[in-house]
Formats: structure tokens, sequence, C-alpha cells
């Protein structure tokens, strides 16, 4: 056996979902046993098979299937779901079934012909229930024929269904057949309803995808569940990927042999595990042990392993099989020592109030046996209930179910005196059957009801409910394990309250440095997504905007600030604050990027930034980039082809105040996808940036570019290291739908130059045939032209514009300063009526500043009607049927600027 790591490591490919697959009637392959289905194996499951609904006839179909082929396990392609199958009952219910031989035999009764077929295989009716009665006569003659021929063997496995389901959402049923016909255990049970909640979230997640990729092994993997093969003779060890992450190493590290993953276990427990990983000849049974393991970080990790050992032909052992997980999975040892120890390990491990509530639904009620565990936090003089175990609403009394079951439940801790005295007094109270309680509390433990204050520094941070239907005797021993239990998880409540304030304030911070909202458009479609850290306070610098300088012109940016801290954050906001200021003032891009470089060296901070802005002209799909330090933008073509636009590069900002940023021009066509990452989405430790920029690009490339909300959903889809935070952007360039007709003049400051703008303005409303409302622009002109002449000095500009019903008046000047309406205009004023007169002849009016001064617009309505064609200005290139271009300046026969 060689000793390569990730061959070593048993890292399979996923196989191919049935999801997508064609309805021929085909059955889908059942694959051989692989090492991601060795925890399958040990949980007790010999087959394992997903169903989904199929909306166009009303069935259950199979999707995909684990485990190892045997002839006798063939689970049938369709189900249908008015019918009694174990999967379709489970599908309806929303509750799982668990059938041993006695239930299965049961069933079987008067079934056997058609659950069975003559070589006793097992088919739609034997596997999933009973089938439909067959319709035509001739179906029926056949059916009782087989019925005559077929001497079906007694049912041997049992077989369980689980629905699939997430919040309120029925999205199918997982049907498992067990490997002994034992039935399944307590632990295995417990198991596979995980199993199945992990199916569920997975299902979910693709329920949009146009073909889901595989889920049973995806699944298995998210549990944590390694499984390995070692052979006692060679000291060489195949493990799969999640073992190595459980322990701590990376699949390229790995050598293969068991001495490198014996080196991670604490010295005081190497020996316990070399007993098991070195069996002797008479330990052949099942073997469990509880281990821990030093985690290259330095933190310390509980692991369970479960494994057998295979005999050879001469009864030495050949091959130690088993599985390996976190302590939180597999049920605890029985003593109260050994209770205690997981459950400090586990809530440790627990970072969220909620990750603390299943640890206490874990530790205490199958271990105690209980029908209820309830976990409520303390706040104020009201109680938050984290979790209420089973959820199932008719599970609880009709107090909790119309009170409390809501997103978050509340209520006054007056209204249950039972749980106020004990809240008050912080002592535990147990109470025995038959005890008269209030009726908030009376359905929760008819039986026996446990009452455990959660003490925390001084105070009760909350409370926890353990309930049995049936009379329980509370022995001295229970007494000592809630008493034990009630003092860690207050302590573990405690921390996790103040963790979920922190994430809270956290992605408030987040939330409120970045855009709320992405403006919407007229020639394209922007969508962005941020994913934070998933380590710190999960807060970095990372930030994007869609900036809209002018209805055909916006700026898309993308930045990184250095740290993942509050500090970066802070710097992140100021950052895209200033660099959004800079742009509505109409700088340049590299005007743009070199200011805001000024004012980061400026705050005199440790931290640099990396940015890419770009600017795009909607109309035209003109663009131009400046990159300071950061990844190059990607593109997709609307041929498909994506590529790295090669732009040239600058310091990242906060490093030199003098640096330049030289820009780059890039012409974007309809249908193309501009696309602006951060470092987060391509590279990781294990993941190189040249390697995570082609997988991004191919990711591009695959995608649909009609969604591109979806489009960047999928981009995402394989972020799930995040140790770094995540942003990107993307803009589909689609084109201006209508392209404005423009004319432009420069006003030169003669005596007459008032009326040589009115000239101007009144021949060009004649070649663009909107004479209607010659008479209101005439005035506007008139007004903003003397306005600019009079209160500013340097040159002043007139431009027209005309797009559908809307025709908008520009005159800009070289003054920072907007102009201000008079408060009061009496009788006696000479002046300050202009502005009055603008704002009520226009449709909209307003100013914005520009990078040299400022601009006065007003936008009035003109007639709905098409423009006739214009002569073209005198060396000015004009499209057919626009009119003017923009930019041209010039009146026939004469200079810009000069009179006419």
């Amino acid at each position: 056996m060689h000793h390569d790591g990730r061959a070593l490591a048993g890292v399979s490919e996923p196989r191919e979902s049935r999801a997508g697959a064609d309805d021929n009637g085909s059955r889908p392959p059942l694959p051989e046993a692989a090492a991601s289905d060795r925890p399958l194996a040990f949980a007790g499951v010999a087959l394992a098979a997903v169903y989904v609904p199929d909306a166009g006839n009303g069935d259950l179909r199979l999707v995909e299937t684990a485990g190892r082929a045997t002839s006798q396990y063939l689970p049938p392609e369709r189900l249908p779901l008015s019918g009694d199958s174990p999967a379709a009952h489970a599908f309806r219910t929303d509750r799982p079934l668990w059938l041993d031989l006695a239930d299965l035999a049961t069933r079987s009764e008067g079934r056997d012909s058609e659950g069975r077929n003559s070589e006793g295989r097992l088919s739609e009716g034997g596997l999933a229930g009973g089938g439909p009665t067959p319709s035509s006569p001739q179906a029926q003659a056949q059916a009782q024929a087989q019925e005559q021929q077929a001497q079906a063997p007694p049912t041997e496995a049992p077989l369980a269904a689980l629905p699939l389901g997430t919040e309120g959402r029925r999205l199918g049923c997982l049907v498992v057949v067990g490997a002994s016909p034992v039935g399944f255990e307590a632990e295995q049970r417990r198991f596979l309803e995980r199993y199945a909640d992990a199916i569920a979230g997975m299902l979910r997640t693709e329920a949009d995808r146009p073909a889901p990729m595989s889920l049973l092994s995806p699944a298995l993997r998210s549990l944590g569940v390694g499984s390995f093969v070692l052979m006692p003779d060679t000291g060489l060890i195949e493990a799969d990927e999640a073992l190595l992450d459980l322990v701590g190493i990376t699949p390229a590290d790995f050598d293969g042999k068991v001495d490198t993953l014996l080196a991670h276990a604490l010295p005081e427990d190497m020996h316990a595990l070399i007993s098991v990983l070195e069996p002797s000849t008479e330990a052949f049974g099942r073997r469990e042990l509880e281990f821990r393991v030093r985690r290259p970080t330095g933190g310390m990790r509980w692991l369970s392993l479960t494994c057998r050992v295979v005999a050879s032909t001469d009864e030495r052992p050949e091959q130690v099989l088993g599985v390996v997980t976190a302590t939180s999975v597999l049920r605890q040892s029985a003593d109260d020592v050994s209770r205690i120890q997981w459950l400090t390990a586990a809530l440790d491990d627990a970072t969220t109030v909620r990750d603390v509530g299943r640890v206490v639904v874990t530790a205490l009620r199958e271990p105690l046996g209980a029908d209820r565990v309830a976990l409520a936090e303390l706040r104020d003089d009201r109680l938050m209930v984290t979790v209420l175990d089973p959820p199932q609403p008719a599970a609880w009394p009709e107090t909790w179910r119309s009170e409390w079951r809501s997103e978050w439940p509340d209520a006054p801790v007056s209204a249950l005196p039972t749980l106020q005295l004990a809240l008050r007094d912080g002592r535990m109270n147990l109470w025995s059957a038959g005890t008269a309680l209030e009726p908030g509390l009376a359905g929760i433990g008819a039986g026996g009801l446990a009452v455990l204050p959660l003490p925390a520094k001084g105070r009760v941070a909350g409370v926890c409910l353990v309930g049995w239907d049936e009379p329980h005797d509370f022995v001295p021993e229970e007494r000592s394990l809630f008493t034990a239990t009630a003092a860690l998880v207050g302590q573990a409540l405690n921390r996790a309250h103040a963790h979920d304030a922190e994430q809270e304030l956290a992605t408030m911070l987040q939330r409120s440095l970045l855009p709320r909202r992405l403006p919407e458009l007229p020639g394209g479609t922007a969508v962005a997504r941020y994913l934070p850290a998933r380590r710190g306070l999960q807060v970095g610098g990372d930030w994007y905007d869609v900036i809209a300088l002018s209805e055909d012109r916006v700026a898309l940016v993308i930045g990184d600030v250095q740290g993942h801290s509050a500090g970066a954050a802070t710097i992140m906001g100021q950052m895209r604050t200033a660099v959004r200021a800079y742009a509505v003032e109409g700088h340049p891009p590299d005007v743009v990027v070199s200011r805001a470089n000024r004012l980061l060296v400026g705050m005199e901070t440790d931290l640099f930034a990396t940015c890419c802005y770009a600017e795009l002209d909607l109309e035209e799909g003109n663009t131009l980039f400046v990159r300071a330090g950061h990844l190059a933008p990607l593109i997709r073509h609307p041929d498909g082809r994506t590529e790295e636009v090669q732009v040239e590069g600058g310091l990242p900002l906060g490093i030199l105040a003098e640096a330049e940023f030289p820009m780059t021009t890039v012409a974007l066509t309809p249908g193309t996808v501009l696309a602006l990452v951060t470092d987060g989405l391509v590279e990781a430790t294990d993941l190189p940036l040249d390697e995570g920029m082609r997988r991004t690009r191919d990711a591009l490339a695959a995608a649909d570019p009609a969604d591109p909300g979806r489009m960047a959903d999928e981009l995402l889809g394989g972020v799930d290291r995040r140790e770094d935070d995540v942003a990107l952007l993307l803009l589909r360039y689609d084109g201006m739908k209508s392209r404005p007709i423009r004319a432009g003049w420069a006003v030169w400051r003669l005596p007459d130059a008032v009326m040589h703008a009115r000239r101007f303005t009144a021949r060009t409303l004649r070649k663009w045939e909107v004479e209607d409302v010659a008479d209101s622009v005439l005035l506007v002109v008139s007004e903003l032209v003397t306005n600019a002449l009079v209160h500013t000095q340097g040159p002043v500009r007139v431009d027209l514009m005309v797009r559908g019903d809307r025709l908008r008046v520009c005159v800009t000047d070289s003054s920072p300063r907007a102009p201000a309406k008079p408060v009061s205009v009496d009788w006696e004023s000479t002046g300050g009526r202009g502005l009055l007169l603008v704002e009520a002849m226009s449709e909209a009016f307003g100013s914005m500043p520009v990078a040299d001064g400022k601009q006065v617009w007003s936008e009035i309505v003109v007639p709905q009607h098409e423009p006739a064609p214009a002569d073209p200005e005198p060396g000015a290139e004009q499209e057919p049927g626009t009119g003017p271009e923009r930019g041209t300046g010039q009146e026939p026969g004469t200079e810009q600027g000069a009179a006419p």
C-alpha cells in the first residue's frame, strides 16, 4: 500500500444525484459500500434511500441510494403518496416510523403476493408497503398469477422511514433498511434522526437549483462522523476526510500511518487507544471508547470511537473497522461521572443559546427516560423559551402552544407560580406524580416534574424543566446529577447569551456599514452578497457599493480593509463613505481612489485597504477600472467565456500618500456580467489564489446570467470554509433601452450671453420637435444661465437632453456652492424670484456637485411623441434615428462657444 495522503484518506467523489434524472422507469444504481458509507453501517443501516415528492403525478420519486447493493433490498423507483407504504405514511404524518420484524410481519400479512416477486426480491409493495391494486383486467389477472406462483420468504430486516422537512416544508422521506434483525437501538435512532435533519437541510438549500447535487454522502459528512480501516499487521490506516478533520490533520499532511493519528491524542488516553487499535485474538467484539485529542489551535476535543475487528482465516485480527465522532453524536456512559464529564466537554463547544439547549436535551431526556425537556432564559421578569423537546405543539400544554410557540416566545414569570418560587429561591424542585400544579405546568410532567433553576454568577440565568408521563421515582443519584447539570448549564447559558449578544451587535454593525439596498439601474442589474467570517467577532473589513452617478453612469466599488475586528469595520465604513462622497462629486475614478488613499494615510492607522473601482457608462458600455492592490475583476461574456480583466494595479490604500492609480478602459457589450470579489471567496489555507480564481471563473461560466441573484448564490455555493469574510458584487450589463438625445452649448461671458443661450435652446427644440414646451424651457434656461453668470466666476455650460417624456436642462458652473432660494420675497424686492420661477415651471429641480463645481438641473415633461431625426451637426457622429449626440457642443456654422 502506497503512502499517498489523499488516497489513504479515503476521499471519494460524490455520486450523481437522481433528482434531475429523466422519468424513464430505470432504477437508480445501488453503489457498493464506500468509505463514506461506513458510518451508516455502524448505525445499523444496510441501505438508505431518499424519496422526494414528484409534483407531476403525486408520487414519491427515488432520487438517491447509499449502502451495499444486495438482491434482497431493491427500493422501488416510485411510491404513491396515497398508499400505505411507510415512506408515504411518514411523509403525510411528518413523524418517523420505526418498524421491527414483528411490525413488518404484521404489515405484510395478506400482501406477500404484492410485496415480493417469485425471486423473493423486495419490490414496491414489499419494501415500502402495499402497492396499488391493478386497475385493468389484464393487470389483475397477471397479479393473480404472480400471487399463485410467489413463495416469499419472511421479512428479515427492520425498516425505518423518517420525514424530511424544515421550516414547515415537507421535502421528502428517508427510508433505511437495518443490517441486523435486532432493529435500531436508541443511539442509532438518534443518529438517523440527525442524519435526516442534515439531508433535509441540503434539500432545502438545493431546492431552487436546476440540478441538485448528491445528498446522502454530503449530509453524512456534515455530521462530522469519520471512519477508518486499520491493518494491525502493517500499522497502516485508511481514514476518510471527516476523521482527519476531527483530529485536526489535512489530507495532504497525512501519511497513512496510525502513529500519525495517535500523536494527536492526549498521553493519558494513549494506553486505552492502543488497546483498541492493537486488538488481541480475544477482542473480536464491538468496542467503544471516548478519548481526547489536541487540536492544531491548542484546544482539546472529546471524541468517541466505535469499532469491531475482522478476523482472518487463522483467527488473527486482520482489520479493525470503526467510526469516530464528536461525543455529542453518540450516547453518553451510564455513570454520573461520565455524564458530567461529557456534559462539560459538550457545553464547552456550545457557543449559542440554542446550542446549549440541544446539549441539555441530549444529556437529560434520553438517559433519564424523560418525555419532555424545556429550556428557558430569564430576561427581567419574563421567560424566553429556547428549546422545547419534542418540538410538536401537541406535546405541550395549551398555554405553551398559544403563547410561547413563536419565533421569540416569552411569558411573564408571574403567570407560573411554581417557576416563580423556584427562581426566587434558586433551589431545585422535584414534583412527583399526582402533584397539583397550575395549568401551565400540569401537562408537562404528569408522572414527575423536575424544575431546575440555572445559577450563573450570583443570579438565575434561566430554568430547565424535565417531565415524565409515567410515574417516575427521583433516586438520589438523579438529584446529584440535576444539581451538577444545573450549575454547568447556567454558566454555559450565561456565556452563550453574551456570545449571542456580541454576534448580534457585530451583525448590526456590519449591516449598518454596508448598503441596505442597491439602486435600480436603467441599463443593468446589480446584486451583492456578503458573508462574515466563521471565527472571531464575525465582523470584517470587506465592503461593496453601487453608486448611481447620473442617469447613465454608475460606479461599482469593492474593497477589503486589513483585519477582522471592530476597528477594521470602522475603517471600512469611513472608506466606503469617502469613496461615495468623492464619486458623487463627479471626480474620475483615478481621482476618487487617490483621494481615498490620502484620507486613509492621514488617519494614522496601521491598517491598509485594497480597492477595485469601476465606472460604467450604461449607454455606451465603456468602463474605467482602477485597482489599488485588489483582485482583478472578472468578466463573463454573452457567449459564456470568462476572463480576468488585465487592470494595471497600484499600491493598496494607506501605504503611500503620493501613490498613482492608473485607469484601464474596457468596452462591455450587452449581456456581459462583471464580477468583483474579495479574497475570502478565492483564497484559503488549503486553496491557492490561482486555483480559487479558476474555480470562480468556472462557476461564473456555468451560472445562468438570466437571474443575477441566483448567479451570486451559486458563486458562493462552495464557500463553506470562510476563514475570511466574503464580499461579491455582480452587474449584468444590458444596455440602455432608449438612448437619450443630447445637445450642449458653452456660454461665453458676453453682454448678450443669455440671448445666445436662448437662441441655441430654441433651435434645438425645433429640431427635436418639442416646441410645445419651448416657453417653459426658455424661461428655465434664462433664469439658470443668468444666475450662473451673476453669482459665479469661470466657464458656464448649458446641456439639453431628452429621454422618453422628460426634457432635462442642466447648467454647469465652477462654483461648488448650491443656489439658495430666498426665504421670503416682498413687493419691494428686485431679485430672488428666478429660482422660484424655475421650481414652479419644473417637474423636478435640484443641484448636484461635479468635479469642477456644480450642476443645476431642471426636468420638464414633454408630450409623448417620437422626435424626428435631426440633421447631424457638422463634424459630429450620429447614429441613425437618434438625433444629435451628446458632447457635440456646436451649432451649424459656429465654433463651440462662439456667438451664433
